[in-house]
């Protein structure tokens, strides 16, 4: 297939024909980048709001560099909000957490994740049982599909005996 040919599919789905099954791989050689270039469009849905909004993730060299609206798809219509043209950038910031922090003696160190889910078990525990379990309240994200917020109900519900559960997309 030729680079030409290649971005013809990617316009089909930006827009500019009828839809195409895109999970697009382009991958050629060019001097100008000192050999070969992995380009490719990943087609994803939004992880801000659960409005599940279709989009395009720009992927070059293994780095997320752009982020496109999804013409072909039925929720919106190829057009996404400021975070969703956006989304792409968060990924890779030097700011984003990618491993677990406890304060310890006033400050932050870095744990292991075990170390982290055994002190937030325990703490969470022990908070239940000094104060009850009405003292709790757990809130899931828009981010989560169906069954993690269902299983965060359950684990609130059978495991901490709370019934204040709620969740941040209600649009």
């Amino acid at each position: 297939m030729s680079l030409t040919h290649s971005i013809g599919y990617v316009k089909n789905d930006i827009g500019y024909g009828s839809s195409k099954s895109l999970r697009l791989s382009i991958t050629f050689a060019t001097e100008v980048f000192g050999g070969a270039m992995d380009y490719r469009f990943v087609r994803t849905t939004c992880p801000y709001c659960g409005c599940g909004c279709e989009m395009l993730l720009e992927v070059e060299n293994g780095k997320l560099v752009g982020t496109y609206p999804s013409k072909t798809s039925r929720m919106n219509n190829g057009k996404l909000c400021i975070k969703g043209w956006n989304a792409h950038e968060f990924v890779h910031s030097p700011d984003r957490l990618t491993k677990p922090l406890i304060r310890k003696n006033g400050t932050l160190q870095e744990v292991s994740w075990d170390e982290a889910f055994d002190f937030t078990a325990s703490r969470l525990a022990e908070i239940r049982d000094n104060h009850g379990p009405d003292s709790l309240s757990f809130l899931t994200s828009a981010r989560c599909t169906n069954e993690e917020s269902y299983l965060m109900q359950k684990l609130c519900r059978a495991g901490f005996g709370v019934n204040h559960v709620d969740h941040c997309a209600r649009l």
